[in-house]
């Protein structure tokens, strides 16, 4: 088969992890396309670029790939090929045996740079290395997540970082300075750390007692409400808007009982 290409589209992905710039991430990304594709003859018509999709999500649930995947069936599309920038960024584990059908199933050949040039279905190296990037893929993701936490349990405990959200009952989040990265700092960032509410700290710790004590939930939910000690919606209503403030419930104290966080530590992600 000729393997000069014409009309493309261009596919590409960005998420939100490990700090990526999507405009950045974009341009090296169609950068690397269209120097793969422009000395073939190939030009670029049509891109489609997800932003804040991480690469596990399947190609039918990201709105640009799900776009691209709705357009194959258009006879009049502008385009009669697909390249992408980097193969990890877009297919994870298995994905590609699952989209690459559809891209033969209406006659679109696929770019890909690992492969220097056009995949061929029939060619088993190239089956091979398509896996092998969904595995590496996998395994990029899999690293940048494990980094990403490392630098989040490190900021929790070596710096009193608040990780964002709401604080848990019994804290506050105050001020902590400027931001430590300098770049942040210029741009009038602040630090964020958790610091005890006295008073609802002792309540927290009322109810541990209570609770190693035999007490169930609601008979201490009832303790507190006959005492007049305002539930946590009603002591922070500007971080509750979304609760009512009408005392203590047996829900409440279960989960401050359950909750990881007054035992010393700290879930992301949940």
């Amino acid at each position: 088969m000729d393997d000069r290409v014409w009309s493309l589209a261009f596919y590409g992905r960005c998420s939100t992890e490990d700090n990526q710039d999507p405009e950045t991430s974009y341009g090296w990304q169609i950068g690397n396309a269209r120097k793969f594709v422009e000395p073939l003859g190939g030009e670029i018509v049509e891109d489609f670029f997800d932003v804040g999709k991480s690469r596990s999500v399947p190609w039918d649930r990201r709105e640009e790939a799900s776009r691209l995947l709705a357009a194959l069936k258009d006879p009049n599309r502008k385009w009669n090929a697909i390249v992408v920038g980097e193969g990890t960024r877009c297919w994870f584990g298995n994905q590609f045996s699952l989209i690459a059908p559809r891209f033969e199933a209406y006659g679109v050949d696929l770019w890909v740079p690992e492969l220097g040039g056009r995949y061929d279905s029939r060619n088993a190296s190239h089956k091979m290395l398509m896996s092998v990037l969904g595995g590496m893929s996998e395994s990029e993701r899999q690293h940048v997540q494990a980094r990403v936490r490392a630098a989040m349990d490190s900021q929790v405990i070596n710096e009193g970082r608040h990780q964002g959200g709401r604080a848990a009952y019994g804290y506050t989040v105050v001020d902590g300075g400027p931001h430590p990265n300098p770049r942040k700092a210029a741009e009038g960032f602040r630090l964020r750390v958790l610091a005890l509410d006295e008073f609802a700290a002792e309540v927290v710790r009322r109810i541990f007692r209570e609770y190693l004590r035999g007490n169930g939930d609601r008979a201490i939910a009832k303790g507190l409400n006959e005492d007049g000690i305002l539930c946590p919606s009603a002591r922070r209503p500007e971080q509750n808007r979304h609760r009512q403030a009408d005392g203590w419930q047996g829900s409440t104290v279960r989960a401050i009982l359950e909750n990881p966080k007054y035992t010393g530590y700290a879930f992301f992600g949940r």
